[in-house]
This record gives structure tokens, C-alpha cells and sequence, in this order.
């Protein structure tokens, strides 16, 4: 397998605040990744997407997504999807530093390209996942 077929990187290297591009870290093709870490009162500058729609996933902290000046708060484990040519305007209106991931990504979604194997040494193409029982859980 070659190297480029996985990429890492190292997640808690978070910036102190300000934004941080994974997509190249993580040799993303289809979709892009930042991590953002924004101070109580910062905001990202109001702006809009041509192609691609835009996900804002919370980490820590909590988010204000202003979507045409209306305003969607969101909690750790949280996310929010914004469409092409919404304009949208991340703030951190709380009492502490928030983390959260934004994720776009243009073009149709292919959700069903998957294959699945009932075991590593088991060869061939693959069936589609719902024909492959979950393995059992490893013992704790």
C-alpha cells in the first residue's frame, strides 16, 4: 500500500488560536479540513462558499454560527451544515476558548461505494457492508 493512501496528523497539536489546515497534512483530495481555536469575542470574517457546502463540528467550548444574521449556537459534540452561497460567520461569543472543526466539500457524495470483508485474509472484491455481520466486540 502506498504511503499516500493514509495520511495522520497529529490532532492536538491545536494553534493557541487561529486556524490550522489539515487537508494537506492529511493529503485530502475531495474535502477540506481546518481545525480552529478561537479566544472568547473572536470571529472569522463573514464569507460564503461557491461549490462547496461547509460543516462546523464543536469540539470544546461552544460556537456561534451567524447564518444571514441569524444566530445557531452550538455545544461539544455538535455540528451544523451551511449550503453553497449561504453566507455564514463563525463567532465565539462564550466565556472560553472554543475548538471546532470546519469541514467543506463540493460535488456529489457517493455513499454507497463501500465494500466490506468478514476478515482480513479473506479475499476477493468485497460485499456491500449490509451483507457483512459486525465482528464481535474484542474482549476488555
Amino acid at each position: 500500500m502506498p504511503d499516500s493512501d493514509v495520511g495522520f496528523a497529529e490532532f492536538a497539536a491545536a494553534p493557541e488560536v487561529g486556524w490550522r489546515s489539515l487537508s494537506a497534512e492529511l493529503g485530502l483530495e475531495s474535502c477540506g479540513v481546518s481545525l480552529m481555536v478561537f479566544r472568547p469575542g473572536q470571529r472569522w470574517r463573514i464569507h460564503t462558499h461557491d461549490r462547496q457546502e461547509e460543516i462546523y463540528l464543536v469540539l470544546a467550548g461552544e460556537l456561534t454560527v451567524v447564518i444571514e444574521e441569524a444566530e445557531h449556537v452550538l455545544g461539544p459534540r455538535q455540528a451544523l451544515r451551511v449550503a453553497p452561497g449561504v453566507r455564514r460567520q463563525p463567532v465565539n461569543r462564550g466565556p472560553a476558548p472554543v475548538e471546532f472543526l470546519a469541514v467543506g466539500a463540493a460535488g456529489e457524495h457517493h455513499s454507497r461505494d463501500a465494500r466490506a470483508w468478514t476478515a482480513w485474509d479473506e479475499g476477493g472484491d468485497g460485499r456491500p457492508p449490509r451483507e457483512v455481520p459486525l465482528p464481535d466486540d474484542l474482549l476488555a
